[in-house]
């Protein structure tokens, strides 16, 4: 027996339980929550951000299991819960793929599942994660940069502000133009770079609406990934399974994207470990992911370098490694802007965490991804630098490394330094980097290599 069939799943957003939206967050997921953490007896470790104790992973995969054949998925327009038995849960988790294969030609990437420890090079999907730019010129020298990078397996693009001038607005004929403008751009960008056949997986990046994301995937190809994500927590959207019957409909592959909460509903680290197990069952059954791309976010700083949040992430990737076969990536956001030293340490603990844990890696967000042109290449090429340099590495070993980085910043998560535009850090001739810029980036990386990341590249 296979995933359960996706018209079922639709059946069940019109036949499943009713309950309003309260009820099911203050009802339904909060108090099964606090009940699976209680009985799997899951406790948060503030000198341990990377556990090192597979016992505790497997509880937190059980505890995840029975919670989410408890809670289900709660469908927003319909107020129905889409459940599932312990039986199709077991089916979709035997029968998912344990590697996907993205891009065309010489191009072609395999992004394949990982365990805690592994030495089996991270897959590495770099890029600007959605972060808005101001002008298609700086869109398609972003793409480019990405694309020259070695260990730029996939690329994660930038999302358009506007067309000609005009502010693109959700559910406007604007949003349908930039969606279809940004995949041309996109393959202006790769071919630029003399990779044409690197793939996109979030397209489009300013699509809001299923129109424009369906509208503007016309012009990609069906070896690009399509990110399809829910609403915390266990929440989706109709419009969302528009999205999928497209992509299943051309073959394309599909990301399950998933954000729990630390401070909402999750509650603490231990909720947001356990959730995440149930946002990967979620993503199988009703995302119908073909992997899953992770991001789980302190409430307060929009961040997952906050230590509980990396506790968290490491605790819960290790749950879903050890027990599924599926692919997942984990995008980390950081709190401080592109190109300040602290975003490097934040991204040095991320995602020495990430890789060690078992997963691999979407970078970079850095702090306020909704600011314009907040962006750049150096700081997702630092953080597959750092990837690639930590694979193998045991969990204690890392758990070393990321206590003391976390000390270096920790106190200014809430005050956490802006960050440099594109156009202050890079020049907008060439796309190449400034002195001061490539400056920053060699010190940082021989004071993160001096606490004992050893880079290779």
């Amino acid at each position: 027996m296979s995933r359960v069939p996706f018209l079922d799943v639709i059946d069940r957003t019109f036949e499943g339980k009713y309950v309003s939206q309260e009820d099911f967050e203050m009802k339904v997921f909060v108090p099964e929550l606090r009940k699976v953490i209680e009985k799997y007896k899951i406790k948060f470790d503030p000198q341990t951000l990377i556990p090192d104790d597979d016992d505790l992973a497997d509880r937190i995969f059980q505890a995840g299991m029975e919670f989410y054949q408890n809670v289900g998925t709660y469908c927003v327009d319909t107020e129905r819960i889409i459940a599932f038995t312990e039986k199709e849960i077991q089916d979709a988790l035997r029968t998912a793929p344990d590697k996907v294969a993205f891009g065309e030609g010489r191009d072609l990437r395999w992004l394949k599942s990982r365990t805690p420890e592994s030495d089996t090079p991270p897959f590495c999907f770099l890029g600007a994660v959605g972060v808005p730019v101001s002008s298609d010129e700086i869109f398609v020298k972003l793409i480019q940069a990405f694309s020259e990078c070695d260990l730029t397996d996939t690329i994660t693009m930038p999302s358009l502000t506007n067309i000609d001038g005009r502010t693109v607005r959700p559910n406007s004929p604007f949003e349908v133009m930039a969606a279809i403008r940004s995949a041309r751009l996109y393959r202006e960008g790769t071919a630029r770079a003399g990779r044409p056949g690197i793939a996109a997986m979030n397209a489009i990046a300013c699509a809001s609406s299923d129109v424009a994301k369906i509208s503007g995937s016309h012009y990609l190809r069906p070896t690009d990934g399509w990110m399809i994500g829910s609403t915390a927590e266990l929440k989706v959207e109709t419009p969302r399974f528009n999205e999928i019957a497209y992509v299943r409909d051309i073959g394309g592959r599909i990301l399950a994207e998933t954000t729990p909460l630390l401070g909402g509903f999750c509650g603490g680290p231990e909720g947001v470990a356990v959730t995440s197990v149930a946002y990967h069952l979620h993503g199988l059954l009703v995302l119908r992911g073909d992997c899953q791309l992770h991001c789980p976010l302190h409430l307060k700083f929009v961040c997952a370098t906050a230590p509980p949040v990396l506790w968290a992430l490491s605790a819960g990737t290790q749950a879903i490694t050890r027990n599924s076969h599926s692919p997942m990536m984990i995008s980390p956001f950081l709190a401080a802007g592109a190109m300040e030293e602290m975003c490097f340490l934040e991204a040095a603990a991320a995602v020495t965490a990430i890789v060690v844990s078992g997963s691999n890696l979407e970078a970079q967000v850095t702090h306020g991804g909704a600011t314009t042109d907040l962006t750049g290449p150096l700081t997702p090429q630092f953080s597959a630098e750092v990837a690639h340099a930590v694979a193998g590495m045991s969990r204690k070993e890392a758990n070393a490394i990321v206590m003391k980085l976390v000390d270096q910043f920790k106190a200014d998560l809430g005050s956490a330094p802006a960050g440099k535009r594109y156009q202050e850090a890079y020049d907008m001739q060439t796309g190449k980097p400034l002195p001061e810029t490539l400056d920053t980036y060699r010190n940082m990386k021989t004071k993160i290599g001096d606490m004992g990341i050893p880079f290779t590249f």
